[in-house]
């Protein structure tokens, strides 16, 4: 379960004031996937990274009685000078996962080769993102929390990345941030929809993405 109680989050940019989250009062239940729809810009991904931790909101707070993820996929975290397998053993002393597991599915997992054991900054985009969803995918959470990730690799290996992801999701909830209805279709069983700073939760996903679609056909308030 995870509560959002009086979550507000406000930017001040070039003097003008934009609110993503307007005192929302909202619980994500256990082992439930949920897409979480808005326009371009309307919070989405601010909403999950302080659901993460990663963002402190500007007042109201964010309970849980399981584990969250960081969104996966991202590598943002990962720290260059240090080699895929040596970023895998912080990943794991961090997040209390037995190291020689997290290794050993990582690195069969990314197929990275030798250069699992060079340091991050020599990774292209593509082996550094392999390797941060092999790592998203080692930790077990209670939530995962996903914006937009998508497989990266041939057709092999984004298979690969779609049956362990749609495994990870069978044992535990999630949030899901994506354009593709048709994927939110696939692995979310509830929506909620972000629009004006306020969060509406739907038990249809149906409806939430018929909510979100007409939402999109308004102008936007400013």
């Amino acid at each position: 379960m995870i509560r959002l109680q009086d979550l507000t989050k406000t930017y001040v940019l070039n003097g003008r004031r934009k609110t993503v989250a307007d005192r929302i009062n909202i619980v994500f239940p256990t082992g439930v996937s949920v897409a979480l729809l808005g326009r371009n810009g309307a919070g989405k991904s601010s909403l999950l990274r302080m659901i993460s931790g990663e963002m402190l909101p500007t007042s109201g707070e964010i309970l849980s009685d399981g584990t969250i993820s960081w969104p996966v996929g991202f590598a943002g975290s990962f720290n260059g000078e240090l080699t895929g397998e040596q970023n895998c053993r912080f990943v794991a002393r961090t997040y209390g996962v037995d190291t020689d597991e997290m290794i050993h599915f990582v690195r069969d997992f990314a197929e990275l080769g030798e250069h699992f054991y060079l340091p991050i900054r020599t990774y292209s985009a593509g082996m550094k993102a392999r390797l941060a969803f092999g790592v998203s995918m080692a930790v077990p959470f209670s939530t995962y929390l996903v914006d937009e990730v998508s497989a990266v690799g041939d057709a092999a290996f984004k298979e690969k990345s779609n049956r362990i992801f749609k495994d990870r999701m069978s044992k535990a909830g999630a949030i899901v941030v994506s354009h593709s209805m048709q994927m939110l279709r696939q692995i979310c069983d509830t929506g909620a929809v972000l629009e004006n700073g306020r969060l509406t939760y739907y038990e249809d996903l149906d409806e939430a993405i018929q909510t979100h679609l007409a939402n999109m056909k308004r102008p936007i308030r400013r």
